[in-house]
């Protein structure tokens, strides 16, 4: 018999890839519908909302898998319901259900990320240290209800922590100096911003930024494209042994601040600036348990995201 997946936050940007993952496998599919619609022959909608935690039971019923995608971003006023609240009715529907599997999209927020000195990669060891944000907490609360409902009731539970997540022309929009002065989520922006700067963006010319930690060295960070997500989420979907764990998921390898702003300068024939960001830390995440519990290959390392994200902004321009 085919199997139901219900899930939430399917209208979301990993929602919809996530989505079509989905009707590949041939899965019948369950979401629960906010406000945006969702659309597919396989889906079968629920209208509510996360916090009421009749629409959750309703939407996880009868099914054998659970995937929560759903959360807030910085904004007080609806994380914790979304993001606590939401995940708690979640994890008492599947308790109820015995589900299968309970996959958890986490974040690597949880983890510091360059907030903090991380002297070595992070793997899944790395304690839960949520840098200053709603978010951030948000996602270890995740995480951390997740694993007692292990704990207390044995629930399946495999948890997919992936680094920041680009598509489409997301990395230009990065590295940005016009878009980035004024950073409107902590650790996606730039750091100490002198007059020199501050006149380029008062004069609308764009540079590149090759942002830099206090001893000036330019800084290390991971990302990840969304194909390499949903290919780490297509195999651990229904697979037993994803069950318990939990799975970092990130790029191929960290990138270079210098060396990426001089391979888009190249290709764009955009200047570079150096941006001092002394309150950050370079940082890389560890993916070997991935790569061999899950035989996960991520295939997009800085370069090949960076010619996607050219290709994608030279078609949207046509």
């Amino acid at each position: 018999m085919k199997q139901t997946v219900a899930i939430f936050g399917a209208s979301g940007k990993l929602g919809r890839h996530a989505l079509a993952v989905l009707a590949r496998r041939g899965f019948a599919v369950r979401a629960l519908v906010h406000r945006t619609p969702v659309i597919g022959s396989n889906i079968t909608s629920v209208t509510g909302s996360i916090t009421d935690a009749k629409a959750v039971n309703d939407t996880v019923r009868g099914a054998d898998i659970v995937v929560q995608l759903a959360t807030a971003k910085e904004d007080a006023d609806t994380f914790f319901d979304v993001s606590v609240r939401g995940t708690f009715n979640i994890l008492e529907a599947c308790r109820r259900e015995s589900v299968k599997q309970f996959i958890l999209f986490g974040g690597d927020a949880a983890q510091g990320i360059w907030f903090y000195p991380q002297p070595i990669p992070i793997d899944e060891n790395h304690p839960l240290t949520a840098y200053p944000g709603y978010y951030a907490f948000s996602k270890v609360m995740e995480e951390t209800m997740a694993a007692q409902y292990t704990i207390q009731y044995g629930l399946p539970v495999t948890v997919l922590r992936s680094s920041w997540v680009f598509e489409q022309d997301d990395l230009l929009n990065h590295f940005s100096l016009l878009r980035n002065v004024n950073p409107a989520e902590p650790g996606h922006g730039f750091g100490e911003v002198n007059d020199e700067v501050l006149a380029l963006v008062r004069a609308k010319q764009e540079r590149i930024p090759i942002l830099t930690d206090a001893n000036g060295a330019p800084l290390r960070r991971h990302i990840v494209h969304v194909d390499d997500v949903m290919q780490a989420f297509d195999r651990m979907i229904d697979n037993p042994s994803a069950l318990g764990q939990t799975f970092n998921i990130a790029g191929p390898s960290a990138f270079d601040y210098h060396v990426a702003a001089d391979y888009l300068s190249k290709q764009l024939g955009v200047l570079t600036v150096e941006i001092p960001s002394p309150k950050y830390h370079p940082f890389e995440i560890n993916i070997s348990h991935a790569r061999t519990a899950l035989g996960y290959a991520p295939e997009n390392d800085f370069f090949r995201m960076a010619d996607r994200a050219i290709a994608a902004r030279n078609s949207s321009n046509l």
